[in-house]
């Protein structure tokens, strides 16, 4: 073989050793450690994750139609179900010792247990996301696809969010601390607090877009932005934003918010930053799908806030007892979490069977 190579050519002989050394240096990077597991792994899960989206908005909702709660009841399976066999490959990795965690827990239990948080505590944004909607008069055919562009700056977003918190826990352990407290003081206040409907028209983001950018007061069709003559300007054409774009900022505006309360929740399952990102945004992903179905029927899940409560409470203690008296098995946490979600799920749904929506909201006033 060594024979062959030196009679080569001196150009072939080039481009030969450029290509190897070029293959080489690409699987240097892909094995290269980023943020505590390889980037191939950061690199798959994200081209897995904008691969699904390009065919959720490229060829299931190409055309602006009305998404029914059939479609949304299927789609959001789908996600689910695809969630789930994501979780499955982690946890078979990880019993097969292909990966490994930066806190030594199960990769799939502590996976498991931060998808079913943070798609329970998602379910109290599906109100917001209605109510937000509803006040920029946005027809449900142009809602899924400002939900599905939302879902590309949420992975923004949270990555940001979830960068800075495993930052701040790698370099600052006490900070879970913080987060616990956090936790337990959300959930109590979630406890007995009552709830009330957020005022849209005044709300500071609303009013600030308004009243710093041109926002035309009718629709485009599906555009966030349109040029149209501004009579301001002697009727010069200029760049105006459309209410579908401020429905768009003010919704992950919303999810930010949101994230205060998953964020710290996630962390205090588990430490490892892949496995609270991933579960962060797939989670995420089937919510938009599922909103369409849900925002018929929010009203049946009043009662899931007391669980929701009880599980922030729930993690949040588990912190402060981890440092004083040992870890508690993350199945436990799993276990936990689920009876929780699931008795407040169908608690809601056995309280509310015979409400009608006007009842239940004037309930939960």
């Amino acid at each position: 073989m060594s024979d062959r190579i030196a009679t080569m050519p001196g150009p072939v002989l080039r481009i030969g050793v450029g290509r190897v050394w070029e293959i080489r240096s690409t699987m240097e990077l892909l094995a290269a450690e980023w943020i505590g597991k390889p980037v191939w792994m950061w690199a798959g899960f994200l081209t897995i994750v904008l691969a699904l989206l390009a065919f959720d908005l490229g060829v299931l909702n190409k055309d602006d139609k009305e998404m029914g709660i059939a479609q949304s009841l299927w789609l959001s399976a789908f996600y689910i179900g695809f969630a789930m066999l994501y979780g499955g490959a982690i946890w078979w990795a990880f019993d097969r010792g292909l990966i490994e965690t930066s806190d030594g827990l199960h990769a799939g239990v502590t996976y498991f247990t931060g998808f079913f948080i943070e798609k329970a505590l998602s379910i109290d944004n599906v109100f917001v996301i209605s109510l937000i909607f509803t006040f920029f008069a946005i027809p449900r055919k142009y809602q899924y696809r400002a939900l599905v562009w939302g879902i590309i700056a949420v992975i923004v977003l949270r990555g940001i969010m979830i960068g800075v918190g495993a930052a701040l826990v790698q370099e600052y352990s006490w900070i879970l601390y913080i987060f616990g407290a956090f936790l337990i003081a959300t959930g109590i206040k979630m406890l007995v607090v009552p709830e009330s409907d957020p005022d849209m028209a005044k709300n500071p983001v609303v009013r600030f877009f308004r009243k710093h950018m041109r926002v035309t007061d009718e629709l485009h069709g599906q555009k966030f932005f349109v040029r149209k003559p501004d009579p301001a300007k002697g009727g010069k054409v200029v760049l105006w934003a459309t209410p579908l774009f401020l429905a768009l900022v003010v919704i992950n505006i919303a999810d930010l918010i949101f994230a205060v309360d998953s964020v710290p929740a996630i962390f205090a399952i588990t430490t490892d930053t892949f496995i609270v990102y991933t579960a962060n945004i797939m989670a995420i992903l089937g919510l938009r799908a599922l909103y369409f179905a849900l925002a018929a029927m929010v009203h049946r899940f009043h009662y899931l806030k007391f669980a929701l409560a009880m599980v922030l409470v729930f993690i949040g203690g588990k912190i402060f007892w981890n440092q004083i008296f040992g870890k508690v098995d993350p199945a436990i946490s799993l276990g936990v979490t689920l009876a929780l979600i699931a008795g407040g799920v169908f608690y809601s749904l056995w309280k509310t069977r015979n409400e009608k929506p006007e009842t239940q909201l004037a309930a939960a006033e």
